[in-house]
């Protein structure tokens, strides 16, 4: 399953927030430990990432703020500055790694990966998970409701590249150059009928994992803005 982080601040950095979204995480950015509570989803936070580059001690409060409540937020991780490392007291237990900024995206990925596989926050390594939807990147192979998805090479695909990118919306020119390749000459309407069948083999109570954003593209899963 695929969970909310909770990011701060809001909003975040640009190339945090791109650097997330390229690799398919579900997040939300909050001000503060009242609208983290406010604004938490039903299933909880998945973890968070606190950026304390212009302000050490208040995302340190925050950390333990949101250490404090009835579910313990964790894991954490800190995006802070080389010259901010002094500051930090390891024995308080506000966080769980840190990434020194400015941060290079693959190094920031990994360190996510790492921390959030090792508290049980993300699939193991070869698997998509997205509710009851489970694609194994290795075997090719999906199931929904535990049962066996017939797919072929182009709707796998398809659906491999929309579901490690939740929430966000493609066109269908992106969507062709993307998962058909630049040199692909089909048009808007290959997309649709991949689309189409990928709906049907979803089923009726599945199909709306894939949604229509009119005038723009598709979109897989619920956007993190809640429409």
């Amino acid at each position: 399953m695929i969970e909310t982080l909770l990011v701060f601040p809001a909003p975040p950095p640009p190339e945090l927030s791109q650097c997330l979204d390229q690799n398919g995480w579900v997040w939300k950015a909050i001000n503060n430990s009242d609208s983290a509570l406010e604004d938490q989803p039903d299933g909880g936070w998945g973890g968070g990432i606190i950026v304390a580059d212009s302000d050490i001690e208040g995302a340190l409060t925050l950390c333990k703020q949101l250490r404090q409540t009835e579910n313990p937020l964790v894991p954490i991780l800190l995006l802070t500055s080389k010259g901010q490392i002094n500051n930090f007291k390891i024995n308080e237990n506000l966080f769980d790694d840190f990434c020194i900024t400015p941060f290079h995206p693959e190094e920031l990925e990994m360190r996510l990966n790492n921390l959030f596989f090792k508290f049980g926050k993300r699939s193991q390594p070869g698997l998509i998970n997205y509710g009851s939807l489970i694609l194994n990147i290795e075997t090719y192979q999906a199931t929904i409701d535990d049962s066996p998805l017939d797919l072929t090479y182009m709707e796998y695909e398809l659906l491999r590249f929309l579901a490690t990118r939740p929430g966000k919306v493609f066109t269908r020119e992106t969507l062709l150059s993307e998962v058909w390749g630049y040199d692909y000459y089909g048009g808007g309407r290959t997309v649709d009928v991949h689309i189409r069948r990928l709906r049907a083999k979803l089923g009726e109570e599945h199909a709306n994992l894939i949604s229509t954003v009119r005038s723009v593209g598709y979109r897989f899963g619920q956007s993190r803005w809640g429409s």
